[in-house]
């Protein structure tokens, strides 16, 4: 089991603030980033600030960012995506580094870090922007996150209601959201033990 897994394998109680700080925005397209053993995944499961920290701790991710995908509003910002009127949901984009680490290992980090079950919600947060969703950006990370979900699926006693679709655009998040985590004192070193806390 990765080290992340054991101390994040509870679904997390999430809490948001609106922080004063803005960065313009700059869109992503769905297309994998492949550039030698580098390549991209893009996951949802629900706040981005817990989910991104435990990616920058898994061991052969190179870059994360936070940001909003599969919505219907350009360039949208962290209050219009809580609104939930934009379609978006809060996703964190993975950068990798395929000899280190192969994307079903990162699919086992997704499953382990969130409830699965809920539908655009996780604990007390509620909406669409909290949904669950893997965007695969080549055929074979599609074929993968299915027969992921499928093997998952057997180990519990519920529906998964994740949605797996194409890589649309990602829109960055504002700059006071990534690395958010860190930057609030956990620690994001790899292979960290330390249970992640979005809150308190």
């Amino acid at each position: 089991m990765l080290p992340i897994l054991r101390s994040y394998s509870k679904f997390f109680h999430l809490k948001h603030t609106f922080a004063s700080n803005f960065t313009s925005q700059k869109a992503m397209s769905g297309k994998t980033c492949t550039s030698n053993a580098r390549e991209t995944a893009t996951f949802a499961a629900g706040c981005f600030w817990g989910v991104e920290l435990a990616f920058q701790r898994t061991d052969g991710v190179l870059q994360t960012t936070v940001g909003y995908t599969n919505g219907a509003v350009e360039n949208p910002t962290y209050r219009q995506v809580c609104t939930g009127q934009t379609g978006h949901a809060e996703a964190v984009r993975v950068e990798f580094d395929i000899s280190a680490v192969q994307y079903p290992d990162l699919l086992k980090v997704f499953w382990n870090i969130h409830d699965p079950t809920t539908l655009n919600q996780q604990k007390n947060d509620m909406g669409t922007q909290y949904r669950s969703g893997i965007y695969y950006h080549t055929e074979e990370q599609r074929k993968q996150a299915l027969l992921s979900k499928e093997e998952y699926g057997k180990t519990l006693t519920k529906p998964i209601v994740t949605e797996i679709e194409e890589a649309s655009t990602f829109w960055p998040a504002e700059a006071e959201h990534q690395r958010y985590l860190e930057k609030g004192g956990q620690c994001a070193d790899k292979g960290c033990g330390i249970p992640i806390r979005c809150y308190g």
